[in-house]
C-alpha cells in the first residue's frame, strides 16, 4: 500500500537540517557511505554502540561520557547503554542558561485567556534553583519520589528541573484526575513532597481542586503540599490539605544561588510515568536520566531539527507523556510554548491564534484535535500567520488520510507534517518524521535512527507487506528501568516480552508500506478478528469519521456464534438521526474503503464515547462492558459515565 504524494523536503531544507550535518560527521568518523535515509538508519540499528555515542557528541550532552556506549547482555532486556557515564538531566535541560541568552524567553505560557506569562532563562534558572535549594532543606534526595497534580504550567517544569537536579523522581498527574485516580498513581510510589495547584482553568470556567485533594493528601501522607497559585486561593488551599503550604511560602527562605546538579549514572530514574489503560491498576513505568535524554535529544534535534531558534509547541497535560517529551526541547536550546486549557476556548481558532502571535517554528498535537479543526472548517492559511511553522506533529492515535490533507489544504502547504507513534512504555516513539524523506497521505515517514522496528506476523516472522505485531528488535536507552515494586522484573518481562521471546513487542497493528513508510492500524489487543482476519479498528475510524453525520466513533469484535462480529458505535452530529438509509451508507462506505470484512455487523448509536484523560478511545472497557465485565480503573477515563451507554444494549442481544 502506499499514499499519494503530499510534500517533498527541498534541497536547501535537507542540506541544512542537523540530520544531515549528523550524517556527514558518522560519515567521516566511520569511514562511511550514508548516501540516504536508509542508509543511515541501517548503520544506527547495526552499529548501535557508534550511533549512540555520536549522538551523544553531536548533540553536546554535558557529562562523562565513559569509554564504552554499549555492553551487550544476554537478552535485548539486558543490554546496558553508557555503563559508566554520570551526568544530571536538568543540567542537560539548562545548557543553554548561560551569557548571552539568559534574557530571551525559555518559556511562554497561556492559560487559555486567563493568564498570560514569560520565563526567561534567567528567570527559569533562579526559579529552578530556589526550588531546587527547598527540596533539599526538606531532606530529598537521589531517589525519593516528587508528585506533581498539577496543570502544564512554568512552575511544574521548574519543580521537575530542580526535583532532576537532585536526582529525584518525578511523577505527574493533571488536576482533572479524580481522588481514586490520583491515588492508583502515587499512592504506590509514596512520594515524600506533593506538588499541587489551586484550581485550574477549563473552558472558561474556574475549577476548584481543594474538595478532592483534602482526602488525596490525608491518604499519601506527604511530607510537605506545596500549593502553586493559578486561582488566587492558594492560601486557603494551603491550610485545607496535609502539612500545607503555599508556594510562596516554600521558596521564601531562598534566594537564587548556582544550582547544585548532582551528577548521577545514566540509568539512574528520572520519571515515573503511568500507563492509562482501564484494565487494572496503572503500571509504574521508570524512566531513566540518560535513556530519556538521549532518546529526546536525537528526536528533537536530529528528527526535529530543534535548535536555540526553535519555538516549540505541543498540546498536552502534565498526565501524558508528551508533557516530558515536550519539556526536553530546553536541552536543544529552544523556547517552549506552554498551553493549559481547553483547545477550542474561547474561539475555534485559539490554538492557531497563539501560533501566530508567538511565532511558533513547531505545533504538536493530537491527530482529535486535526480532526476537529477540520470538520469546524477552520482555515488558518487563509486567517493566519503561520509563515515560520516549518513542522506539525501529530500523535496520540494514527492520523486518518483526510488529516494529512487537511493540513496541507488549510494550515500550511509547505510544512513538514510529521505523524508520530511510540508511547508512555518508551516516553518517546518509534516511528515518527523523518526530514529528508517526502511525506504521503496516511504514512508514518519512518523508524526512528536507531530503532529496529519491524512488523512480525503471529509466527514471529517479518512481513514486508500485511499487517502484524509492532516489534523493536535491538535494545534502545529509552527502554524503561524497570516497574516500580516489581523486583523480580516479571510483570515489566510479561508487558513487552513474552509475545515474541526476548523482542519488545509494542502492542500496535501495523503495516508497511511501498515507501518504507508505515501505517498504524490501532492497538493490537483492540483489534478485530472476524472470520479469523485480524482488522485494525483505525481503519474503519478513517472511513466513517468523514461522514458529516458522524462526530466520531468506536468499535469492538463482540464474539458471537463461534466467530467475532464487527460493533460499530457512532456518535452522531447535532440534529444528525441513524436512520436505515445512514446506516447503509456506513456499511457501503466501509465496505468500498477497506472490505467486507470490515462492514459492521451493527451499528448503534450512543451519546458519548469514553476516552482517557490523554483523549484516547477506549476501545477495551467498552468491549468489557459490553460482554459484561467490570471495568476497574474508571479513574483513568475523563468521562467514565459514558460506559454505561454501551451496558445491556438489547441490540447486542441477537
Amino acid at each position: 500500500m502506499g499514499g499519494k504524494l503530499l510534500w517533498t523536503p527541498d534541497a536547501a531544507r535537507i542540506a541544512h537540517h542537523p540530520m544531515t550535518a549528523f550524517a556527514a560527521m558518522a560519515a567521516e568518523r566511520h569511514d562511511l557511505s550514508l548516501p540516504d535515509y536508509d542508509a543511515l538508519h541501517r548503520w544506527s540499528v547495526d552499529r548501535r554502540a557508534d550511533f549512540w555515542a555520536d549522538v551523544w557528541d553531536f548533540c553536546g550532552v554535558v557529562g562523562e561520557r565513559g569509554e564504552t556506549a554499549l555492553a551487550p547482555g544476554a537478552t535485548m532486556r539486558d543490554d546496558r547503554f553508557f555503563p559508566y557515564a554520570r551526568l544530571n538531566f536538568a543540567e542537560n535541560l539548562l545548557s543553554f542558561a548561560g551569557e548571552g541568552t539568559r534574557d530571551g524567553d525559555a518559556i511562554v505560557f497561556r492559560g487559555e485567556e486567563a493568564v498570560r506569562q514569560r520565563l526567561s532563562w534567567r528567570e527559569l534558572t533562579d526559579l529552578v534553583s530556589r526550588f531546587a535549594q527547598a527540596f533539599r532543606a526538606e531532606g530529598v534526595v537521589a531517589g525519593d519520589r516528587i508528585a506533581a497534580m498539577m496543570p502544564n504550567l512554568p512552575e511544574t517544569v521548574a519543580a521537575m528541573l530542580a526535583a532532576a537536579s537532585i536526582g529525584a523522581v518525578w511523577s505527574s498527574c493533571s488536576p482533572d484526575f479524580g481522588e481514586r485516580g490520583v491515588l492508583d498513581r502515587f499512592g504506590q510510589i509514596e512520594p515524600k513532597l506533593l506538588i499541587c495547584c489551586d484550581g485550574y482553568f477549563y473552558a472558561g470556567k474556574r475549577i476548584a481542586i481543594a474538595d478532592k485533594l483534602g482526602p488525596i493528601t490525608a491518604s499519601l501522607a506527604p511530607q510537605r503540599t506545596i500549593v502553586v497559585p493559578y486561582l488566587g486561593t492558594a492560601e486557603a488551599v494551603a491550610a485545607a490539605v496535609t502539612n500545607g503550604i503555599t508556594m510562596e511560602g516554600f521558596l521564601a527562605p531562598f534566594t537564587p544561588a548556582p544550582i547544585e546538579f548532582q551528577q548521577l549514572p545514566f540509568s539512574h530514574p528520572l520519571y515515573i510515568l503511568f500507563s492509562s489503560g482501564t484494565t487494572g491498576v496503572p503500571k509504574c513505568i521508570v524512566h531513566s536520566a540518560g535513556g530519556t535524554l538521549l532518546q529526546h535529544l536525537k528526536e528533537h534535534r536530529l528528527h526535529c531539527g530543534f535548535g536555540p531558534d526553535a519555538r516549540v509547541f505541543y498540546f498536552t497535560t502534565c498526565g501524558w507523556m508528551m508533557w516530558n517529551w515536550l519539556v526536553s526541547a530546553l536541552a536543544t536550546g529552544a523556547t517552549l510554548l506552554l498551553y493549559d486549557g481547553s483547545p477550542f476556548h474561547p474561539r475555534p481558532s485559539v490554538i492557531f491564534d497563539y501560533m501566530a502571535e508567538e511565532r511558533a517554528t513547531f505545533l504538536g498535537t493530537s491527530a482529535k484535535f486535526i480532526d476537529a479543526a477540520r470538520k469546524q472548517g477552520l482555515e488558518p492559511l487563509k486567517t493566519h500567520d503561520l509563515s515560520t511553522l516549518e513542522m506539525l506533529g501529530s500523535t496520540g492515535s494514527p492520523l486518518s488520510p483526510e488529516g494529512f490533507e487537511y493540513v496541507y489544504a488549510a494550515i500550511r502547504p509547505d510544512v513538514h507534517l510529521a505523524s508520530m507513534s511510540g508511547g508512555t512504555d518508551i516516553v518517546s516513539c518509534f516511528v515518527l518524521g523523518v526530514p529528508l524523506l517526502p511525506v504521503h497521505v496516511g504514512e508514518i515517514q519512518g523508524p526512528g535512527l536507531g530503532m529496529a522496528v519491524d512488523v512480525w506476523d503471529e509466527s514471529g516472522r517479518p512481513l514486508a507487506s500485511g499487517k502484524g505485531d509492532l516489534v523493536c528488535t535491538k535494545a534502545f536507552p529509552s527502554m524503561p528501568v524497570g516497574f516500580w515494586n516489581d523486583p523480580s522484573g516479571e510483570r515489566y518481562k510479561s508487558a513487552y516480552f513474552d509475545q515474541f521471546p526476548g523482542v519488545w513487542c509494542h502492542g500496535d497493528f501495523a503495516e508497511w508500506t511501498e515507501h518504507g513508510g508505515i501505517v498504524i492500524h490501532g492497538r493490537s489487543d483492540a483489534t478485530l478478528n472476524p472470520q479469523g482476519v485480524r482488522i485494525g479498528t483505525a481503519e474503519i475510524y478513517n472511513i466513517v469519521e468523514q461522514m458529516d453525520e458522524v462526530a466520531e466513533a468506536i468499535c469492538i469484535g463482540q464474539p458471537w456464534d463461534d466467530d467475532v462480529r464487527v460493533v460499530l458505535f457512532v456518535r452522531l452530529s447535532d440534529g444528525a438521526r441513524l436512520t436505515d438509509d445512514l446506516s447503509g451508507r456506513i456499511r457501503t462506505a466501509i465496505r468500498q474503503g477497506a472490505s467486507p470484512r470490515h462492514v459492521p455487523a451493527k451499528i448503534l448509536e450512543v451519546a458519548d464515547i469514553p476516552r482517557t484523560k490523554s483523549g484516547k478511545i477506549v476501545e477495551l472497557a467498552v468491549r468489557e462492558v459490553v460482554e459484561g465485565r467490570h471495568v476497574r480503573n474508571l479513574e483513568a477515563l475523563a468521562n467514565p459515565e459514558a460506559l454505561a451507554l454501551f451496558a445491556d444494549r438489547a441490540e447486542l442481544q441477537s
